[in-house]
């Protein structure tokens, strides 16, 4: 009888142990091992069985590079613009998209409009909901009055019956709601651990590959934010994208955060409706909803997100502290380069404020990880310092250095462009990013050091 082999796998990085232990010797994660079975072990390989040559007489599928046929996967649209840009331009056969995001953030709606609008304009599609009934799904699409017509459903949780159905249909994409709940016969653990996670998942994504069939999976999220299971399905996978956003807020934000046929960080931007999930062409605007009244600590800056420029408010206060260890409180934008910038600004600025509290908030829910936010935030928290509004016309951008330096940022001239487009007339960028040629409308000033930014407010 052949002996089954199990291996403890860490459930946040994937790493392989031997015995169980409390903490995961790669990622440092406490309680994260789960035991993942193998399969049946069979008489051990020696190296000559590897050496041994196939005379079988096919001919092997080596070819040159510039031989490959890029026309027959062509990409083709998923009748979203905002989804299209997140995922490259498009939906390319044989892909597989994992879509994560909290509950409620419209994962399910987003993704059952796609089919029921591809299915529509002649596209074979077939939606797994293994979460939900059929009539639940049903009651959405009448509700947000979507054609459902020719979507085909199918309620199901086991990976063996999802492949032959797919197989005796031959659709051009599927949809699995979502992994989490999927199980697989030949693995004997519950659904939703990492064994059943991974198999199930390879098991259709295999299926996907040799089939040229586009299937979307939909991912659950833990209470950190990071997508749950086994961290090798984000290896698996051709895009990993996030829908951003829960009740409290009516925008929603689908970023990618793996892609192998686009730019990864793209963003696109939709706004929670009656009848589903609409698209923002110009998000810029929905981020400058500001207030009539000037206040001090407000400014607006110039973000670089995928392939687009985004204008964004950020916002500073800053006051005196009673306590001996002053608050450093920053939401959407990195605690710790909050900390250094300060630094920076005392430095080199000549502005102590050890003993203030400093609380800085980007408008609209927006994270910002690039380094273009760094002027436009020293200069918020110094006009909050201040009590000083900043001009209303006023956009600024550029990254801040340690000797207090500004160093420029790619897509100065884009940056620029945008927020001309907007009715800025005036931008403090930094002198490597100053355009050439004069932008009509927008007066700019070129700084090298953070004197000179402090100069020009």
């Amino acid at each position: 009888m052949a002996k089954t082999k199990t291996a403890l796998v860490c459930t946040d990085c994937g790493a392989e142990h031997g015995q169980w232990q409390g903490q995961c010797v790669a990622c440092k994660a406490w309680n994260t091992l789960s035991r993942l079975n193998l399969g049946a072990s069979s008489s051990p390989a020696t190296k000559a069985d590897f050496r041994k040559p196939s005379f079988s007489g096919e001919q092997s599928n080596v070819q040159n590079l510039s031989d490959i046929d890029l026309e027959s996967l062509p990409r083709y649209p998923s009748s979203i613009g905002e989804l299209d840009r997140v995922l490259g331009g498009g939906l390319v056969p044989g892909s597989v998209v994992l879509i994560g995001g909290n509950p409620g953030a419209g994962k399910s709606t987003l993704l059952l409009q796609v089919m029921c609008q591809l299915a529509h304009s002649g596209k074979a599609a077939l939606y797994v909901t293994g979460e939900e009934s059929l009539q639940q799904v049903g009651m959405r699409a009448r509700r947000l009055g979507l054609p459902e017509a020719k979507l085909q459903m199918m309620a199901e949780t086991n990976v063996e019956q999802i492949v032959q159905a797919a197989q005796q249909h031959a659709p051009e994409l599927v949809v699995v709601d979502s992994i989490q709940v999927m199980h697989s016969a030949d693995v004997a653990s519950a659904p939703g651990s990492v064994s059943q996670v991974r198999e199930c998942a390879a098991y259709l994504i295999q299926y996907a590959k040799q089939t040229n069939t586009v299937l979307f999976l939909v991912g659950h999220v833990t209470k950190e934010g990071n997508l749950a299971g086994p961290k090798v399905l984000e290896h698996m996978i051709d895009c990993f994208i996030m829908l951003e956003g829960g009740d409290d807020n009516k925008y929603r934000i689908l970023r990618g955060l793996k892609n192998r046929f686009g730019a990864v960080n793209e963003l696109g931007v939709f706004a929670m409706t009656e009848l589903g999930l609409k698209e923002v062409k110009n998000p810029s605007a929905i981020f400058l909803a500001r207030s009539e009244e000037d206040a001090p600590g407000s400014l607006v800056m110039v973000l670089w997100e995928g392939t687009r420029p985004l204008l964004v408010e950020i916002q500073a206060l800053v006051d005196s502290s009673p306590l001996g260890n002053p608050r450093r409180v920053a939401v959407g934008l990195e605690q710790n380069r909050l900390a250094m910038l300060l630094a920076v600004l005392h430095r080199h600025g000549g502005l102590y404020m050890a003993d203030q509290d400093v609380f800085v908030n980007v408008v609209g829910g927006v994270k910002v990880s690039e380094t273009s936010a760094d002027l436009a935030l020293l200069l918020a928290i110094v006009s909050s310092f201040r009590d000083r509004p900043l001009p209303r016309d006023l956009v600024v951008f550029g990254e801040v250095g340690l000797a207090g330096e500004i160093r420029p940022v790619p897509g100065g001239q884009e940056r620029l462009q945008e927020a001309a487009k907007h009715g800025f007339t005036r931008a403090i960028v930094p002198k490597a990013n100053a355009p050439k040629k004069p932008i009509k409308g927008i007066e700019v000033v070129a700084v090298t050091k953070i004197v000179q930014a402090l100069e020009a407010i």
